[in-house]
C-alpha cells in the first residue's frame, strides 16, 4: 500500500521512527488498547464502512475525573488514570459507522499520547467517546501536536482542580475538535483504563494542533503522565477508512 498517498495526515507520525511495539501487556486478553501503529499492520479495505461524523455546537463542562476518592491524600496526588474530561450536551454530536449511531458523550485527554505511531508518541491525545443505544462504545482518538491555536486550546484554557468545581465553557463548534484531514485508521480494541473492557471500536485521526502553552499547562497538572502503555496487536490489522 502506498502510505504516502493514502495516509497524508498520519504518515509523518508513522514514519518518524523505527517500527517496534513498546511496553508490556497489562492484560492477558488479546484485543487491548492502545496500540503502536505500524505500516505493516495497516490494510486498505475498499468495502470498509465510512465513519460519518455529525457534530454541532455545545457548551461544555470540564471536570477532573478522580480515581482515588477513597484516599485521604487524593486531592494532592495524581492517580495514573485520572484526567480532565469535557462533558457534551445531549444530542450535540454523533457518528455513524456500519449503520449504527453512536452519540458523543464526552472527551478527555492523556499525556503522552496513548497510541503510538512508529514507536513515537505525541505530547497529548484526545479521546472522543461515543455510545450507541445498545451501550456499545466507539472512540475517536486524536493525536495532539504543537502548532497553531485550535478550539482544543479553548477547552483546556482553564483546567478543573481535582477537588474543586468544574469549569463551564461557552459553546464550541465540535467539528473543530477534529483535524482537517479525513483519513482515519480503524481497529477493534478496549478501554484504556480499568476494567479495560474490550469490543470498543477505535478510529484514529491525523494530528490536530494545540499550542505549546496548552501542552505545558496539562503536563504541569499530570507531571508523571496519565497514559497506558501500548498493548500487543496479537494479529489484529488496522484498516484505513475515510470519514465524511
Amino acid at each position: 500500500m502506498n502510505l504516502k498517498r493514502s495516509l497524508p495526515g498520519l504518515l509523518p507520525l508513522v514514519l518518524t521512527a523505527s517500527f517496534f511495539v513498546v511496553g508490556s501487556a497489562e492484560s492477558a486478553t488479546p484485543t487491548q488498547s492502545p496500540i503502536n501503529v505500524t505500516p505493516r499492520a495497516i490494510r486498505l479495505d475498499p468495502h470498509a464502512a465510512k465513519l460519518d461524523v455529525t457534530y454541532g455546537h455545545s457548551a461544555l463542562e470540564l471536570k477532573y475525573v478522580r480515581k482515588d476518592v477513597a484516599k485521604t491524600d487524593g486531592c494532592t496526588t495524581r492517580d495514573h488514570e485520572e484526567t480532565e474530561e469535557a462533558e457534551v450536551g445531549p444530542g450535540a454530536g454523533h457518528v455513524t459507522a456500519a449503520g449504527t449511531r453512536y452519540d458523543l458523550v464526552q472527551f478527555h485527554f492523556h499525556t503522552p499520547s496513548e497510541h503510538q505511531f512508529g514507536g513515537r508518541d505525541t505530547p497529548l491525545e484526545m479521546h472522543l467517546v461515543h455510545r450507541s443505544a445498545a451501550g456499545k462504545l466507539l472512540v475517536v482518538g486524536v493525536p495532539l501536536v504543537v502548532g497553531s491555536h485550535s478550539v482544543v486550546d479553548d477547552v483546556l484554557a482553564t483546567l478543573s482542580p481535582e477537588c474543586g468545581e468544574p469549569v463551564e465553557i461557552e459553546p464550541v463548534d465540535l467539528n473543530r475538535l477534529l483535524p482537517p484531514g479525513h483519513h482515519t485508521l480503524h481497529y477493534t480494541g478496549s478501554l484504556t483504563t480499568a476494567p479495560f473492557t474490550e469490543g470498543v471500536e477505535w478510529y484514529l485521526t491525523g494530528p490536530q494542533h494545540v499550542t505549546a502553552a496548552t501542552i505545558a499547562r496539562f503536563q504541569g497538572l499530570f507531571t508523571t503522565g496519565n497514559a497506558r502503555e501500548p498493548q500487543p496487536l496479537n494479529g489484529r490489522t488496522i484498516v484505513e477508512v475515510p470519514r465524511i
